[in-house]
């Protein structure tokens, strides 16, 4: 070993060393990560949502809103607070997606499992992808996205339904047929302390939520967020 200048040992050789150790901590420390926000909107029997909008990511974790009657939980949504991007952290949204679904209630007192495997529930799952759209709403403007059948699980009904001897219908559509709406080029930007939302606005042609169930759509956004690390 050989001393190449002042504290920097390298190999006899030439080989350049091990670079020298900072005296001090950089203070300019960002954490990244990828990361999915979703949030949940339930439509109880007989909701007529012609012409309405409905705001979605405006009910954190525990909190009561968006159609359901009781608290939310991990599965309707993981905003810890609602509405808005939490101070010291930016958070870029590259992919939007959209997922329509029954409930085996006509409101908030069922399971989010029922199938979409009869002409009533499909119709259903139609008249969202016909007649809605998702929207961006921040404080003093609106941004359209796209009609749902092109966003996220979106693109026509899509599946298989068969009937047992029983005239049991068995199977399930979904509209999980097409991408995620992708920000190819400039994802969306939400600074922290962001207050935004995601709005479900319909036609005048959307048809009342049928008897028998209740629908939700559920709006995932796919990004990444970064956040600084202090050092003292």
């Amino acid at each position: 070993m050989s001393l190449r200048g002042p504290g920097i040992y390298a190999p006899a050789g030439g080989v350049p060393g091990i670079p020298p150790v900072p005296l001090s901590q950089p203070k300019n420390l960002f954490r990244y990560g990828e990361q999915s926000l979703w949030s949940t909107y339930l439509f109880a029997n007989s909701t007529t949502p012609a012409t309405g909008e409905f705001r979605l990511f405006s009910t954190a974790i525990g909190g009561t809103g968006q159609g359901f009657t009781n608290a939310i939980s991990i599965g309707e949504t993981n905003l810890q607070e609602a509405g808005r991007i939490p101070n010291g952290v930016a958070y870029d949204v590259f992919g939007v997606a959209a997922h329509v679904g029954a409930s085996d209630s006509t409101a908030d007192s069922g399971d989010l499992v029922q199938a979409l495997n009869t002409d009533q529930l499909i119709q259903e799952l139609l008249n969202f992808q016909m007649n809605c759209v998702l929207s961006w709403r921040f404080t003093q403007s609106n941004i359209d996205i796209a009609p749902v059948q092109l966003i996220g699980a979106g693109g026509g009904a899509f599946g298989a339904i068969s009937t047992t001897q029983s005239t049991t219908d068995r199977g399930h559509f979904n509209n999980g047929a097409s991408a995620v709406w992708l920000y190819r080029k400039h994802p969306i930007a939400l600074p922290g302390s962001t207050t935004f939302a995601i709005l479900a606005r319909f036609g005048s042609r959307a048809s009342a939520i049928g008897s028998g169930n209740s629908v939700f759509m559920r709006v995932m956004l796919l990004g990444y967020f970064k956040n600084v690390i202090e050092v003292a």
